[in-house]
């Protein structure tokens, strides 16, 4: 009887774990780069708008509404060097990122100290470590799926975020 109620519960353990595996349904996203020889790295959920458009999904969110910017487990930002964006300087570590709607209807890039909570709720604006604005630009072609990107530029890098007619960046440097 022992043995049948150990084979019970393996059983349920392995399709619990299987079952956690397959609710991430959208494919994953990395990008890395490289300065003063130190890793930044960006790690995301890639959703497609299957038909519908970037104004329809995220139009909806009225100022001070947050977007979580990818979906699933929500995006990893992390560093192994302080960056400087702008005025803001946020120190190597590793953190959630978020978009946050402004009342002019512009972003805000959000970092949160905790990080690989599921998507859902996203946090409050307010309890987030830094943000910095994001400088909005019309992409040359819609972008399906949810695209982040690190790349290098004047002595620093960049991470746009692109999904359909959205893309937005900001620009940092070593602090």
């Amino acid at each position: 009887m022992r043995k049948l109620a150990i084979g019970v519960l393996s059983v349920l353990l392995v399709a619990c774990c299987a079952g956690m595996a397959l609710a991430q349904g959208n494919s994953r996203g990395t990008s890395t780069l490289t300065i003063n020889g130190k890793k930044i790295s960006v790690e995301y959920g890639r959703p497609s708008l299957k038909g519908r458009t970037t104004d329809a999904l995220l139009g909806r969110l009225q100022p001070g509404g947050v977007w979580r910017l990818g979906a699933d487990t929500s995006t990893t930002f992390k560093t192994d060097i302080d960056l400087a964006f702008g005025d803001v300087t946020v120190p190597a570590g590793e953190y959630s990122i978020w978009m946050q709607r402004q009342e002019d209807k512009s972003w805000k890039l959000l970092f949160d100290k905790q990080h690989g909570q599921w998507g859902e709720p996203a946090p409050d604006p307010s309890q987030c470590f830094a943000s910095v604005p994001l400088k909005e630009a019309t992409p040359a072609r819609s972008v399906d799926m949810v695209t982040i990107t690190l790349t290098k530029a004047g002595g620093g890098g960049t991470i746009t975020i692109q999904w359909g007619t959205v893309e937005a960046s900001a620009s940092f440097k070593a602090a």
